[in-house]
């Protein structure tokens, strides 16, 4: 649905990687992306890894995290977000979604956090995702979080390129955490970017992912460190992807935009809101699928689709969803599940032609 997409500008970074003789995870296009990541998003501080994942957890034990803490978590996400929780033995806390952004619901939140603040049980931190890159409603939720001194951990894994009042996704938190998988907006093959305004913050997660090795002539480690750093070779990769990442956003948006002009008119389908507060890099296209009025349900169009070898996938399953995660606590939910029963995920990378584009909006139309 959203497949790598390069041009050449990448080949010629990686190979001035390779002819260098710079293949660990360290180097010139290491400290070069993650200073070109600064400049695009306005981060103070970036940390490049080896995975959004590797970066989920990391802000996580630089929050304080520790065994038994809850973390509450957007509902509506993928997997990795929770795994991360899990890494730290801490006890995850769903969040449902609200319907102007599909993002979390901030007064669900408010109201889960007066009854934790009232039973002492309040969460360490909170993992709010901007779910298929568009942003959540930033504002209340910081400022519950100032309230109630609990960590503000953005995963903007889909959401590069997004933005909220102005300002990025993955900015306006405690921390902020990116994922260059093969099927993000730009990719590095395998990747993530940790930022946070808090320099010394980003200096011990560089410390940690290089397996927490103390300043001494021989080796010598004092904790328990990881192996999360980005190899030069996928850092150049990534600065070509950076660099054309304003056009990624807007073809995106474009492709989007075709589809809502000639799918919207068929009765039953409607698309992914955009919320008034920011403008979402439209990671993948979006629809909902009301089963009776369009006379098939999101599974039928799906397998329909299949069979023209056109790939389409629901949504995120919601966390509390998942049999791994059905003992873990959530707050509210129905949005979500509403979400993943009626939501349908198109072909969406930037790499796809007008051609390509028509000929899935006529497989959906002429069923």
């Amino acid at each position: 649905m959203s497949p790598p997409h390069l041009d050449g500008d990448e080949r010629a970074l990686l190979l001035d990687a390779f002819d260098s003789n710079w293949i660990a995870p360290l180097g010139p296009h290491v400290d070069a992306f993650e200073e070109e990541f600064c400049a695009y998003t306005g981060a103070p501080n970036s940390l490049a890894l080896s995975s959004g994942t590797a970066g989920l957890h990391l802000a996580l034990l630089l929050s304080g995290v520790e065994a038994g803490d809850k973390v509450f978590c957007s509902t509506l996400t993928f997997a990795a977000t929770v795994n991360a929780i899990k890494y730290c033995n801490a006890e995850p806390v769903f969040i449902d979604s609200e319907t102007a952004s599909w993002n979390l619901d901030s007064q669900l939140l408010a109201e889960e956090l007066q009854r934790c603040a009232a039973n002492n049980t309040l969460p360490r931190a909170l993992i709010l995702v901007h779910v298929f890159g568009q942003s959540a409603d930033l504002d209340p939720i910081v400022d519950l979080c100032k309230r109630y001194n609990v960590s503000l951990i953005e995963d903007a894994a889909e959401s590069l390129g997004a933005t909220y009042k102005g300002k990025h996704t993955g900015t306006v938190g405690d921390f902020g955490v990116y994922s260059f998988n093969g099927n993000k907006i730009m990719t590095t093959s395998g990747g993530g970017m940790l930022v946070s305004s808090n320099k010394a913050s980003i200096d011990r997660g560089r410390f940690l992912a290089t397996q927490a090795r103390e300043p001494f002539a021989h080796y010598q480690h004092e904790c328990v460190g990881y192996n999360y750093r980005l190899s030069n070779l996928l850092a150049a990769v990534g600065r070509g992807q950076l660099a054309k990442m304003p056009d990624k956003v807007a073809h995106h948006r474009k492709i989007f935009e075709i589809y809502r002009r000639q799918l919207s008119q068929h009765k039953g389908i409607t698309f992914m809101p955009e919320a008034d507060f920011g403008v979402s890099n439209r990671w993948l296209s979006v629809i909902n699928i009301d089963a009776e009025a369009l006379g098939e349900s999101p599974t039928d169009v799906r397998l329909r689709l299949e069979e023209s070898n056109i790939e389409a996938r629901p949504v995120w399953k919601p966390m509390h969803m998942q049999p791994v995660f059905k003992d873990c606590k959530v707050v509210g939910g129905k949005v979500a599940e509403n979400i993943f029963t009626t939501g349908l995920c198109l072909p969406s990378g930037s790499g796809l032609s007008p051609a390509d584009q028509q000929r899935v909006i006529d497989a959906i139309a002429n069923k």
